[in-house]
């Protein structure tokens, strides 16, 4: 099957397996809301983000409110996201550049975008296709592990990943594609231990054909590392007890 083939297929599943999808961090209709958020979601889960900027909102619901209050005590709410003091002076900063650089308005661009601290492509791209109704493909961690299991991509370079599925995507696919592959990456295609005999995706999946799964029963065909390891050092073993010692027979 070739790419663009398997490519169509695999988007048709991924509606069967996810109809509704979304982003998993909070939208409200206010684009420095989702900034803060996405800025927070480093190396925190989303849940985790949502039910701190409740918090943190309910105190300071505008960017010149983050101004009034200062890094500190943005800091002591945001804790719980880790690395808090990072992201506070990010939050700040970004607080600040929409002062004094952006004359008030949040920008609508991914290069504008990108020019804050803490945000990235990764961001820029969530913020334009969620917000600004702008097509764009959010390539996160769980988006690079699955698009590269189902071989839709190559490498870990998100820039690159980004580029080569929105040749493969129709362009109203780019945004809830991303959001299919967190789901299905937090559901099935985990980085440690997937799934793939319960994949729903398994007929479509080099990775999955390459792991041993046999498609009729779902169960693994290849011995395991372990499993190859005794059976090596067993013929090591016997080998060295044959070279050493006559056998008798009988």
């Amino acid at each position: 099957m070739k790419k663009q083939e398997r490519a169509d297929a695999i988007l048709r599943k991924l509606h069967e397996l996810y109809p509704e999808t979304a982003c998993t961090l909070d939208i409200d209709d206010n684009v420095f809301h989702l900034l803060v958020r996405a800025v927070l979601s480093a190396q925190c889960t989303d849940v985790r983000v949502n039910q701190v900027t409740a918090v943190l909102f309910k105190k300071y619901p505008d960017y010149t409110d983050f101004l009034s209050a200062g890094e500190a005590k943005i800091g002591e709410i945001i804790k719980p996201c880790g690395f808090w003091k990072v992201k506070a002076h990010y939050l700040y900063e970004m607080a600040r550049m929409i002062r004094d650089d952006f004359g008030g308005e949040i920008p609508r661009t991914q290069d504008e975008l990108q020019k804050f601290p803490g945000v990235g492509r990764k961001v820029a791209n969530l913020i334009v296709s969620e917000l600004f109704g702008i097509p764009a493909v959010v390539v996160d961690t769980h988006c690079m592990r699955v698009s590269g299991r189902l071989g839709l991509s190559s490498g870990k370079n998100p820039a690159v990943i980004e580029k080569e599925l929105m040749k493969i995507l129709p362009e109203e696919e780019w945004a809830p594609f991303g959001h299919r592959m967190v789901d299905h990456g937090r559901a099935v295609c985990m980085a440690r231990g997937p799934k793939c005999g319960e994949c729903g995706l398994k007929e479509l999946c080099p990775s999955a054909e390459n792991a041993g799964v046999n498609k009729a029963s779902g169960t693994g065909t290849k011995k395991t590392a372990a499993g190859r390891k005794k059976t090596a050092t067993g013929r090591k073993k016997t080998a060295t007890g044959a070279k050493g010692k006559k056998v008798r027979n009988g």
